[in-house]
């Protein structure tokens, strides 16, 4: 008996490509955030299968850290001189240069992303931008909407939801605010790991097994880099290990994992019972509310 039901990955696609045909339609400059990472890989695989034949109608936007895994920096490069597609680049660096900002204590930069990202989305006049934030990572991106309002000054206020019924999305603003838009908000960690597996999306390496020199931090295996380096009393070892998120080298940490393939990544995934941020994001371990206070101040 033939069935003409939608399985739940076509659901899931179906809804992000509208989001994403939608906010082309309705707002004049939008952009992708694209970093290498597999959400945005994702979000940018959707945008492709959007709007073939023809190409994807807006820039993509980075937010350089400086810190970033070569990995990434590379697959990024090449993806963006495949496709034909503009890239933007916000970086941390100039901001530290110029003493717009400072260096935390910690090392880490992820959190200095949010005034590179607002400085490029204001220069470059966009009133739209893609983000891959999903529901199941942080109670904070559980309150947004599939289109968030952003003020003046790039600020969210989360006691300020526009109700989202039906599948109607309200993009109204004023000038100078924007919107972010999040296509696979409704989608999990196993969600986009089985849409890779479906699609045979391509990644950067270290999403899988590899060995890789690294040190224990705050429970965390920290890969040892030039910006991420063991103290005197951290023991430097080899490990088989994978990412299951991409950011700061100095915040992400890897898993121990023998999953080679994304066949293995999907079936570790189904299995595991923590979050990919709360799990291996020293970042969001700064306070039981850390990512949404910078998501009040403009983070994505």
């Amino acid at each position: 008996m033939r069935s003409d039901r939608l399985s739940s990955l076509d659901t899931l696609e179906s809804e992000a490509i509208h989001i994403i045909r939608e906010v082309v339609a309705e707002f004049e400059r939008p952009a992708l955030l694209f970093s290498g990472g597999k959400d945005s890989v994702v979000m940018l695989h959707l945008a492709t299968k959007a709007f073939w034949p023809g190409k994807v109608p807006f820039p993509v936007l980075h937010v350089d850290t400086g810190h970033n895994f070569p990995e990434v920096i590379e697959f990024r490069d090449r993806t963006v001189e495949r496709l034909g597609l503009k890239l933007v680049v916000g970086s941390v660096q100039e901001f530290i240069d110029r003493g717009e900002l400072s260096e935390r204590a910690d090392g880490t930069r992820n959190p200095l992303q949010t005034v590179p990202l607002l400085d490029a989305i204001q220069r470059n006049k966009f009133d739209a931008v893609f983000g891959g934030g999903r529901r199941d990572e942080d109670k904070a991106r559980a309150k947004e909407r599939i289109l968030s309002l952003r003020d003046e000054f790039g600020q969210w206020d989360p006691r300020n939801q526009r109700p989202e019924l039906w599948n109607l999305y309200n993009g109204r603003h004023t000038v100078g605010q924007h919107v972010r838009a999040f296509p696979i908000s409704n989608w999990t960690e196993l969600d986009v790991w089985r849409y890779i597996e479906r699609e045979n999306i391509e990644l950067p390496g270290l999403y899988y097994a590899h060995e890789r020199e690294v040190f224990e931090r705050d429970g965390m295996w920290r890969a040892v880099g030039e910006v991420s380096m063991p103290l005197p009393h951290e023991e430097v070892v080899t490990k088989l290990v994978r990412y299951r998120t991409v950011g700061d080298m100095s915040c992400t940490g890897a898993v121990v994992s023998d999953a080679r393939t994304v066949a293995d990544v999907v079936v570790e995934v189904a299995a595991s019972t923590l979050t990919e941020r709360g799990a291996t994001r020293a970042d969001d371990r700064i306070s039981e509310a850390a990512m949404e206070d910078r998501k009040k101040d403009g983070y994505f």
